[in-house]
């Protein structure tokens, strides 16, 4: 195409076309007029996105083969080549226990909280059609999946559906400043909502302006009206700083979700809600307490010879000695029945002789 003007005026309308799109979309919400837009770029680019990270592991392994077919009879690129292979099998087991245990957490998380979960695998990261915190996952309408369904792993909240094509769907993640979701705090039950930061820790404004919160109190999530876009009790984050009330109707917490929104394979969208609220359930145990280590004291008991005895008890037990008396030439005697302990059966300064005996 020729630089005219008339070619220049056609580019100038579409960047301005596509500034007024993005302008409306984002002032729209979740009612965006050009959601229906979305929806069909879900469907036509959602399979592509599956295809492509389905593909990826094999044309790895041709491109390599192809790079070593040239130098097969070369010893050197033929160890190189065994190496590769064997870094390429290794690495693939790690990914496939790690993806095991996100599996097995996953499992326990649903079977705690009674949720009734379809398991999906994360393909993209960010959507083509927006700039959110957002994943693609490999399920759709297809597999059951509807908008507004709470999303989660084995750590805990990972966001909610926002869109649904006919195989994948995009996840909000909890991290976006677009995302709130109602919490409840552990044993107090007092409530807030927690809106997305980014990279930064949720910001949690508590309805109590006044409510007792401490650094390490933890937070759930409290439920929605039908049970979307939330189910009950699904673990938030820790807090890890509070913000001083002021007098102030409410108060802002910070708290690091559970969930690692850079790390995330294995997720479950919660198709059935469960029967009751798991209220606090599906939290991790806390560590237990170290047990406290015994203190001990060494003490020093002069005997009766001048020397110096030593012994190392533990703190509460008598010192070595207490119940024992010294006798000329060193030796060790018990106390005799009805003595008291340390009596050495002599006779005080300005004290009376034994009975039948005079004073000299």
């Amino acid at each position: 195409m020729r630089d005219t003007r008339e070619s220049r005026l056609l580019l100038v309308l579409l960047i301005a076309i596509a500034f007024a799109l993005i302008t409306v979309d984002i002032r729209g919400g979740e009612e965006s007029p050009v959601d229906g837009a979305r929806q069909a770029a879900a469907t036509v680019f959602g399979p592509v996105e599956s295809g492509v990270a389905a593909a990826v592991d094999p044309i790895g392994n041709a491109i390599g083969a192809v790079r070593d077919s040239g130098e097969r009879h070369d010893r050197i690129s033929e160890l190189e080549r065994q190496n590769t292979e064997l870094k390429q099998r290794l690495g693939s087991d790690d990914r496939n226990r790690s993806r095991l245990r996100e599996l097995d957490g996953l499992i326990r998380t649903a079977a705690t909280g009674q949720y009734g979960v379809k398991g999906a695998e994360v393909v993209a990261i960010g959507a083509a059609q927006g700039f959110s915190w957002t994943v693609t996952i490999d399920i759709g309408s297809d597999d059951g999946i509807r908008r507004d369904m709470t999303v989660l792993n084995g750590d805990g909240l990972v966001g909610r559906v926002t869109t649904v094509g006919p195989r994948t769907s995009t996840v909000l993640l909890a991290n976006d400043p677009d995302f709130t979701v109602g919490t409840r705090m552990e044993k107090t039950s007092e409530l807030g909502f927690a809106t997305g930061q980014g990279d930064r820790p949720l910001l949690v404004q508590m309805l109590n302006g006044k409510a007792k919160v401490k650094k390490g109190d933890r937070l759930v999530t409290f439920g929605s009206q039908a049970n979307k876009p939330f189910v009950p009790g699904v673990p938030v984050g820790e807090v890890v700083r509070v913000d001083p009330s002021g007098g102030a109707l409410t108060r802002n917490v910070y708290v690091r979700p559970y969930a690692s929104f850079s790390k995330l394979d294995i997720v479950g969208v919660v198709v059935q809600a469960p029967d009751t609220d798991p209220r606090d359930m599906v939290l991790p145990p806390r560590p237990a307490k170290p047990k406290p280590t015994p203190t001990v004291t060494v003490t020093v008991t002069p005997g009766a010879d001048g020397t110096l005895e030593g012994g190392a008890q533990e703190q509460g037990e008598l010192p070595q000695g207490a119940a024992e008396r010294r006798l000329p030439g060193g030796t060790e005697q018990p106390p005799a029945e009805g003595e008291a302990p340390g009596d050495t059966g002599a006779d005080p300064p300005g004290g009376t002789a034994p009975d039948g005996q005079d004073d000299e």
